[in-house]
């Protein structure tokens, strides 16, 4: 006879209960487990398993009430509740998932709400923003000064100028307009109406004072009958004597040094820099900033300079331009009228190149300063912010913060050894040039 309950079978009796929490089962104790007779064995009908409470999220819980009927019922099946398995807990669950420690109904958010995005730091974006557009700005302004800066072509020496004058107050520039065709091919001397004379000689010679009482643009005929001092030739070693000759002649034998030395000479006025543009390179420089709109004074057709222009308002073009600066033929006063013009077409030049359109567009910046850096002959000593200085002087005498005018001349049509010459009225160059050297205001006239 059996020792076992009715419906209990002997594979059962070595088994040990399940839900002991230690490392080893319950001694020889197993835990007794009736069988419910089904429909076959005779028994009343099984009762099926209740359907498990639909999961409110892919992931979630099982809510804890339905856990906890979930658990009733199974007992009421033979298992046991306290069994020591988690029936609703499920693994995995990170911080922001519905149900996780900060999700929606979670231990750290037991209301349900979403939490608040945690605020932008404006602040400390906007001021990484600025440090990098500045230094996205010094690093384009570095490098666009040391780009110019090596375009310039600083090939005249100014110690080499011998016996030279005590510097005054204010900048004196020299700057020169030459006939160099230097680097032309015969297509753009022949559109251009240079013909192709070599070397260079001055087609313009202006000098410009900047100071504290208002600049002054003074142009000298290339004409002037003037005295050349004594000289070395560079060339040759050659010491040369003084000698009376036109002012553009000192140009031809000696270059820009010697220029200066009789500039210097001849009035007393240190030269401070030296600056010389090609007929090419002026050119180049009008087209660039678009032409530039100039008052021809009168009708103007010469075929030596290729001028065919009518009198009044209009924006000329770079051939163009350099015709109105060159012709002197047909003009009622000759070269002094061709200087006035020269004066009056450098200062709108200079006028519309320092315009916010042209200085703020790089499209038109950039070539700007190629074509007249490239072409521009300076001294040794000359930086690009002297140049930035002569610059805006110019425009400053365009815009009437200056004054512009001519060497004062008591005879225009002096008759010389080398023919018809330009005179200097020597009292009233004197007075001017006492009034530059000092740096005062200019009384003098032209006339």
């Amino acid at each position: 006879m059996s020792d076992w309950p009715e419906g209990w079978t002997s594979d059962r009796r070595d088994r040990y209960g399940s839900g002991s929490g230690s490392a080893e089962p319950e001694a020889a104790r197993a835990m007794p487990h009736v069988r419910r007779a089904g429909p076959d064995a005779g028994g009343p009908p099984r009762r099926a398993e209740p359907p498990l409470p639909p999961d409110p999220s892919p992931r979630g819980p099982v809510p804890h009430q339905q856990r906890q009927q979930a658990s009733q019922d199974f007992d009421d099946y033979g298992g046991h509740a306290d069994d020591g398995y988690n029936t609703g807990q499920v693994y995995g669950r990170g911080a922001g998932h519905p149900g996780g420690p900060t999700g929606p109904g979670g231990p750290g958010n037991p209301g349900g709400a979403p939490r608040a995005a945690r605020p932008k730091n404006w602040k400390r974006r906007i001021t990484i923003g600025l440090i990098t557009v500045v230094v996205l700005l010094l690093a384009v302004g570095i490098g666009t000064y040391f780009w110019a800066d090596s375009k310039l072509r600083r090939e005249v020496d100014l110690s080499k100028v011998e016996d030279r004058p005590d510097g005054g107050k204010g900048t004196n520039y020299l700057i020169v307009g030459s006939d160099s065709r230097e680097g032309m091919s015969a297509e753009d001397k022949k559109k251009l109406h240079t013909g192709s004379a070599d070397g260079r000689r001055t087609d313009s010679i202006i000098i410009l004072h900047v100071g504290d009482n208002g600049n002054t643009m003074v142009s000298m005929p290339r004409d002037s009958w003037v005295t050349i001092p004594a000289f070395t030739g560079p060339d040759t070693g050659k010491r040369y004597q003084a000698s009376q000759n036109k002012l553009n002649a000192s140009f031809s034998m000696a270059g820009p040094e010697l220029l200066v030395s009789t500039i210097e000479y001849n009035t007393g006025l240190h030269i401070d820099h030296y600056a010389e543009i090609g007929f090419d390179g002026f050119a180049k420089i009008v087209d660039s900033v678009g032409g530039v709109e100039i008052d021809v004074p009168q009708d103007m057709k010469e075929k030596h300079a290729g001028t065919d222009l009518k009198k009044g308002k209009q924006t000329l073009n770079g051939q163009e331009a350099l015709a109105f600066v060159r012709q002197r033929y047909g003009l009622a006063g000759g070269d002094l009228d061709r200087t006035k013009n020269q004066q009056k077409f450098l200062s709108a030049l200079a006028n519309k190149a320092a315009t916010p359109s042209t200085l703020l567009n790089p499209f038109k910046l950039y070539p700007t300063m190629g074509a007249g850096l490239d072409s521009l002959i300076v001294d040794k000593d000359m930086s690009l912010w002297d140049v930035k200085d002569m610059f805006f002087a110019m425009k400053s005498v365009s815009g009437g913060d200056g004054k512009q005018m001519n060497m004062p001349v008591s005879n225009p049509g002096l008759a010389t050894s080398k023919g018809s010459a330009v005179q200097w009225d020597m009292p009233k160059v004197k007075q001017l040039m006492k009034e530059l050297k000092n740096d005062e205001k200019v009384t003098v006239s032209s006339h």
